[in-house]
């Protein structure tokens, strides 16, 4: 019988202004808060300049918490074409810091995020703010885009056990 090991999640809820990011490890059913923070980037600078110092801080969380896979949540188009293109280029920095530490790295839309924290794929903020708190009592987060993290994060632990479930079901099968 194989032993299970402790995996160690990163969740990062990509934006230009704000990227939440949280540290969650998983072992069986079991949920654990490692850390959660915000990384932020300056207005004031050009937005190639932004988007290093996005890069810079995500660098140095993954190199400090040294997480085994990562989740990030999908980008969602709003009626500002510019805006949504900033977004998705925060998102793309979000996702290249924990491939080029070599993590495998998924992503989740944000009613599959709500769905498996809070049970349906509608809800407001507050609800799953409340619910990673339910699920992680020792949980804290600086700001909305750092509980998002962790939510995102949470939703990785759900899908993975979902997946070793299947995979355990088609091997018994074999």
């Amino acid at each position: 019988m194989e032993r299970e090991q402790t995996i160690r999640i990163v969740g990062i809820d990509p934006g230009l202004r704000r990227t939440g990011w949280g540290i969650v490890e998983t072992l069986g059913n079991s949920l654990r808060f490692v850390a959660s923070g915000t990384v932020t980037s300056d207005g004031a600078l050009d937005l190639a300049s932004r988007l290093r110092q996005l890069h810079d801080g995500l660098s140095e969380i993954i190199h400090l918490h040294r997480p085994d896979e990562a989740a990030v949540e999908q980008t969602f188009v709003n009626k500002d074409a510019v805006a949504t293109l900033k977004l998705g280029q925060a998102r793309g920095v979000a996702m290249l810091v924990p491939a080029l530490a070599g993590l495998p790295v998924a992503e989740y839309a944000p009613n599959a995020v709500k769905k498996a924290v809070i049970g349906v794929g509608h809800g407001e903020k507050q609800q799953i703010h409340m619910m990673v708190k339910v699920l992680m009592p020792r949980a804290t987060f600086d700001t909305h885009d750092a509980a998002d993290a962790l939510a995102i994060a949470i939703c990785h632990t759900h899908h993975r056990q979902a997946a070793q479930a299947l995979a355990r079901v088609s091997m018994a099968a074999l």
